[in-house]
């Protein structure tokens, strides 16, 4: 069984027993509300070979912290490491100084020294914390952060657990990055292969097979390129156990369990299941959601999703695969250890089609919504709706900084909504005179506003999937009060190059996106690329309205499907510098990090 093997001598000798429950496949769990941290080095074995992991008070996962809502919360983390570290509480609402970003809300923490973090909870739910230094949370470096409701459990059960998804490499992550630098598709095991190409001819003919690859070509994309990392590097973990551990939450027949599980993966998008057994979503990122039932959800690092089952045999596998079905891991609730389930196979890997690349070209038609599925063609011949020339005339300039109507345009008495500009959200495209250049191998023309499609491998499965359509926050959001401005930015990249960012400037050549206290805000977030890009942005929370402007729910991370326009609002709270970036690591390691500066 993998797990933490032992710590460096560096740390501390009571943390014996956290390794020793690591190794379990439970973390420990700390009760706040003052708590001392303890960063240093740990070996790990979760392949057969010994490697070094980066830990926190000796566990993989770092221990569990438990708060109350309204605690005033003391944090007290000590640096054991060789170099430079720091601690980011995801989707946690509080001064931009205690966000954890080195270099931008704090100067980071130096080897031997200690940082102490103060703020007070003015939330609760499911949440998590990582670091923000280099390559740590890939190493092992992240923990759930759990705050109780001041006045209990709106959804209350019998049973409470927590399961946390990532994905590990024995490979160093300086030397994987390097090498997707160098060859972009270094670890991607799904390409073309000659037996496709014999199957497209026998289900139609060899022309089309032909001008099917030849269309590829011409757009310089892969249709296989759904993950930049797959199994052939990773080993993926529930609870810092592999799959052949069988990782094991204990239930009684006839209790409800609620399984709040979270994506602390750091290049992985998972789809979860529970074979023949539906989840009852109540929560998400840790605010509470309208009850809903689906057999399956997907979502990216950053993500969590709170679920209630109520488990009707002896044993059930609770199933993660990863989307470009490379891999997979398993836990179980069983009514006693050393029970399994039978676990399912990965599914079928399905390739990008062209509604994943172009977006709404009329083949969104026909969405079977009551299996989270989107009917849809796959176009055969290069249509205008994606501009692949590097250096084509830029559309009218745009400022995304701060970009569309000034507030004058908006009146907030008594004003005819459906005749106002920012009633509801542009679907007008902008491209920014940045995007026309080498760092973007494309620019969508006709991007997919619709949030009900669960996205490629989950259409049309047979099961109940979930989508950003189905989540309904349970308390109300603000519907009434219209935005100021709407602000519209691109997630675009070049695949080939390896390079990732928003309109076309990794962050090291981009600007501050600039935001006023207390103003309302609509950002719109394209995605003019191939790949799902789960987005957070820090110190505020992101409120996801459709394309009717209807309100929906309140997020900290966003996944934002190839060839998709999102839209939410924001209404920033605190003052600061806070950071906004894809949370696949590669890509904000690659560019895809912008600051925002709330003034």
């Amino acid at each position: 069984m993998g797990g933490v093997a032992g710590a460096m001598p560096t740390a501390l000798g009571a943390q014996t027993r956290s390794i020793a429950q690591a190794a379990r496949g439970t973390a420990p769990v700390i009760h706040g509300p003052v708590v001392d941290l303890v960063i240093a080095e740990s070996k790990v074995n979760f392949t057969g070979e010994s490697r070094i992991a980066t830990t926190i008070n000796g566990s993989l996962p770092a221990p569990t912290l438990k708060f109350r809502e309204g605690d005033e919360v003391t944090i007290r983390v000590t640096n054991r490491l060789q170099v430079q570290t720091s601690i980011h509480w995801h989707g946690i609402i509080l001064p931009f100084e205690m966000d954890g970003v080195p270099d931008l809300s704090f100067k980071g923490i130096a080897p031997g020294e200690t940082f102490t973090y103060r703020f007070k909870l003015e939330q609760s739910g499911t949440y998590w914390y990582h670091s923000h230094s280099g390559f740590q949370e890939m190493t092992g470096m992240y923990g759930a952060f759990i705050i109780e409701p001041r006045d209990g459990e709106v959804y209350p059960v019998e049973r409470d657990y927590i399961v946390q998804l990532s994905d590990w490499t024995d490979e160093d992550p300086h030397r994987v990055f390097n090498k997707l630098k160098i060859q972009s598709d270094m670890y991607n095991f799904n390409q073309p292969t000659l037996g496709d190409f014999l199957d497209d001819v026998a289900n139609g003919s060899i022309g089309l097979a032909l001008d099917k690859r030849r269309m590829w070509q011409q757009m310089r994309m892969n249709p296989t390129d759904l993950a930049d990392l797959s199994a052939a590097t990773l080993t993926y973990l529930m609870n810092g156990s592999p799959a052949n551990a069988n990782w094991t939450a204990i239930f009684k027949p006839g209790e409800r369990v609620r399984l709040r599980i979270i994506n602390a993966s750091s290049n992985t998008l998972f789809d979860v299941r529970i074979p023949g057994l539906s989840m009852q979503v109540v929560q998400a990122d840790g605010q509470n959601v309208k009850p809903i039932s689906v057999d399956e959800f997907r979502f990216g690092p950053g993500e969590t999703y709170d679920v209630i089952v109520k488990p009707n045999e002896e044993a059930h596998t609770i199933f993660a695969q990863s989307m470009d079905r490379t891999g997979a891991v398993r836990g179980t609730l069983a009514v006693r250890a050393g029970l399994e389930a039978s676990v399912p196979p990965l599914d079928a890997f399905e390739q990008l089609s062209m509604v994943d690349m172009m977006g709404d070209m009329g083949a969104m038609a026909g969405m079977d919504h009551g299996s989270g599925a989107a009917a849809h063609s796959d176009h055969t011949a290069l249509a205008p709706a994606v501009d692949h020339s590097a250096h084509a005339a830029p559309v009218a300039a745009v400022d995304h900084s701060a970009h569309a109507m000034p507030a004058a345009a908006v009146d907030h008495s008594g004003h005819n909504m459906s005749a106002d500009p920012l009633a509801l959200p542009s679907k007008t495209v902008h491209h920014a005179s940045t995007e026309y250049g080498a760092s973007v191998d494309a620019r969508i023309e006709t991007p997919r506003t619709n949030l009900d499609d669960p996205g490629v491998g989950l259409r049309n499965n047979g099961r109940r999937v979930l989508t950003l359509a189905d989540l309904r926050s349970l308390e109300p959001l603000d519907s009434t009060t219209l935005p100021a401005r709407e602000i519209e930015l691109h997630l675009t990249g070049n695949m080939e190059r390896y390079s990732w960012s928003f309109d076309g400037l990794e962050f090291g050549d981009s600007t501050p996106v600039h935001m006023h206290k207390d103003e309302r805000i609509r950002v719109i977030l394209q995605n003019d690329t191939m790949m799902t890009h789960p987005m957070h942005l820090h110190g505020m929370w992101s409120e996801i309205q459709n394309e009717d402007g209807e309100m929906l729910s309140r997020r900290h991370t966003i996944l934002v499907h190839p060839a998709q326009r999102i839209s939410f609002l924001v209404t920033p709270r605190d003052v600061g510098q806070w950071a906004w970036h894809c949370h696949l690591m590669f890509h904000m390691d690659a560019g895809m990090f912008r600051k925002v500066v709330v003034s």
